[in-house]
């Protein structure tokens, strides 16, 4: 049976993922070198987030909420090993998205989606966990962090896959040069995409197209055009060839006749890596800190909504978004239901898309297995802060550089659930300026958050942890297809370790 796209039942859609990219890195939020002019037409020709979130400040866990629409706290995806605690799936992680999970590709296909995701997967890479056993069709990119080059003896560089079997390594077949920052990986990524679009309309088939470049994830890298390029060196390289591919995507949907049938969304996945700044990092705007923490340059992402047609040309949207959000939107625009035999936390935004109305909701900070922060309107409380370790401070790694609030800023984990630290995030975006506890709007504020807190922790059921155990054994020694490219590598003795989360 024919699926026709052009049905309102069944629009494709396309969720484009940034790596790391900060809330201020574009032009259409104030980015003084204006180097992202594709992304900047798409939010005058859609809508535009300001207050969009991801659900957790780090890589691995708000794709898992992506994918799933629930907090990492439900879907699995945080550590129990210490309080508090940053975790993702690097290459020694045992664990990876659970099976009992339901992904959006998943449902997707009970409408007869065609699913794809071209770039970086990270929700685990032993071979039950990986993308076409959870949903995709097809895959074309890499299951863990373009970091390497290694020593094959001690971590093999990680594979790129097509479809079920690798095709390469990073570093090797797919190469990044780290001197300079050149490699072709986010052109490869944008001719799949292309490709992709083509085929399924070509087939008359509905599709969801997961695009996850990674090139703005330290060590940045983009192709030789680019290089050189921008007023920002080498991040800002990376961010305009991540431009122009989202350029090239939404103009190939109008060469094809399929814009108005098309939904279209970007955001990030976490905030900008200041840690790693000012070379490899991008910019938070006016917000705290950045990737890692629960301060609104952590989790505070930039978001565009593009669907010809659909949604109203140039708004802008004051409502509170999460990538969790994508998941049941996305349902519901497909006329499917989210699960009913779970709790999903994300909403669907297809009345904010066509009529720009307001929903009422929180935005919950979750750092590991805490509920760090709770926004509820303009304010936001701090239960919990701490930005990072005094032992990883002290070693150069700095979470807030030129950014430390006194009191704010904690490198130890300070407790405030008697007294919480509010903030109002209109006149504070930089979350400088706690509410005084003695004034009446600091009682009114905190009567409501509290409510909406004591509502969240009543029903909340946390999933089984999948980011305490790590083993060099599970590391990518030997992938699906590695024999036939002579690319096999002996795994080490299994020998498993609760896994230290520093961060």
């Amino acid at each position: 049976m024919l699926y026709n796209p052009s049905n309102k039942s069944t629009p494709n859609i396309v969720i484009i993922l940034m790596d790391d990219m900060g809330w201020g890195d574009l032009g259409v939020f104030g980015q003084p070198s204006k180097e992202t002019p594709n992304l900047d037409t798409m939010a005058a020709q859609g809508m535009l987030f300001p207050n969009f979130y991801t659900a957790n400040p780090l890589c691995s866990p708000s794709r898992a909420s992506l994918l799933t629409g629930r907090l990492p706290v439900r879907n699995g995806f945080y550590t129990t090993n210490a309080h508090a605690r940053n975790a993702y799936t690097p290459q020694e992680i045992v664990g990876g998205i659970s099976k009992d999970e339901i992904l959006l590709p998943q449902v997707l296909k009970k409408k007869g989606y065609v699913n794809k995701i071209i770039g970086k997967w990270h929700l685990g890479h032993r071979a039950h966990h990986l993308p076409l056993e959870h949903g995709f069709d097809e895959w074309f990119g890499a299951p863990n962090c373009h970091f390497g080059p290694y020593n094959s003896s001690d971590r093999p560089n990680v594979p790129v896959y097509n479809n079920s079997q690798m095709v390469g390594r990073y570093y090797e077949e797919f190469g990044i040069d780290k001197k300079t920052g050149e490699s072709n990986l986010t052109q490869i990524y944008l001719e799949e995409g292309l490709d992709f679009i083509f085929h399924q309309n070509m087939a008359q088939r509905p599709f969801f197209l997961y695009w996850a470049a990674d090139a703005t994830h330290a060590p940045v890298y983009a192709s030789k055009r680019f290089l050189g390029k921008s007023q920002r060196g080498r991040y800002g390289d990376a961010v305009m060839e991540l431009d122009y591919s989202v350029g090239q995507m939404l103009a190939w949907l109008r060469a094809l006749g399929i814009d108005k049938d098309t939904f279209v969304f970007f955001t990030s996945d976490n905030g900008a890596a200041v840690m790693s700044g000012p070379k490899q990092s991008g910019s938070n705007g006016p917000f705290l800190c950045g990737k890692e923490t629960t301060f609104e340059g952590g989790m505070r992402e930039p978001a565009i909504a593009w669907w010809p047609g659909h949604i109203p040309a140039g708004t802008v949207s004051q409502q509170l978004g999460t990538v969790m959000d994508l998941f049941s939107t996305s349902l519901s625009l497909a006329g499917l239901s989210v699960p009913d035999d779970r709790l999903i936390d994300g909403l669907d935004l297809s009345p904010v898309l066509h009529n720009n109305t307001l929903i009422n909701r929180p935005i919950f900070y979750y750092r590991g297995n805490e509920m760090m922060a709770v926004r509820v309107g303009p304010y936001k409380a701090h239960y919990w802060t701490w930005s990072n370790s005094w032992e990883e401070f002290n070693q150069g790694i700095n979470f807030c550089p030129g950014q430390e609030v006194a009191g704010v800023t904690t490198h130890t984990q300070q407790e405030h659930t008697m007294q919480p630290l509010i903030f109002h995030l209109g006149r504070d975006p930089g979350e400088k300026y706690p509410i005084s506890a003695g004034t009446k709007e600091y009682q009114d504020v905190l009567s409501r958050i509290t409510a909406v807190v004591e509502k969240h922790k009543k029903g909340l059921v946390p999933g089984v942890p999948q980011l305490n155990m790590c083993d060099m054994a599970v590391m990518n020694w030997a992938p699906p297809g590695c024999e036939k490219l002579g690319k096999c590598l002996k795994a080490p003795k299994s020998q498993p370790w609760k896994c230290d989360w520093p961060h």
